[in-house]
């Protein structure tokens, strides 16, 4: 029988315990990734003014993640990728790539309005499926 314990990863972003959330959920063999934003470990942005570098960033939290929920980024079947500036889509979409172009998830990228800070550009969340 599978083991469907669910287990809490934390970031120690200063937004998981305003908020109530997670950076990570892993239930069985199943793992949600909050949208992960470009943040350094001190909660302080990351590449402002710079969508690749942001990008960049969030790929790399959620590597970190998927890391200590057991998983790597091979594992991520779902994207899902918010951009402040859809005109920026291309800066973004080569981070995205980079990051997961080894396993090409199936992605979504969708303009909003804005993020929890006016000067975060990108936010990308995941979902893995530890298959192995």
């Amino acid at each position: 029988m599978p083991n469907n314990k669910r287990t809490n990863i934390r970031s120690g972003a200063p937004w998981e315990p305003i908020v109530g959330y997670s950076r990570a959920v892993r239930t069985g063999n199943f793992i949600a990734v909050s949208g992960s934003a470009a943040v350094d470990d001190n909660g302080q942005l990351v590449g402002e003014g710079d969508a690749y570098q942001q990008a960049a960033r969030c790929v790399e939290v959620i590597r970190k993640a998927l890391q200590e929920a057991g998983a790597e980024m091979r594992h991520v079947v779902r994207t899902r990728i918010f951009v402040t500036d859809i005109s920026l889509w291309e800066e973004v979409a080569r981070a995205h790539e980079e990051g997961f172009g080894a396993a090409p998830p199936a992605t979504s990228m969708v303009e909003v309005t804005r993020l929890i800070d006016p000067r975060m550009l990108v936010e990308i969340e995941a979902n893995a499926i530890v298959d192995d």
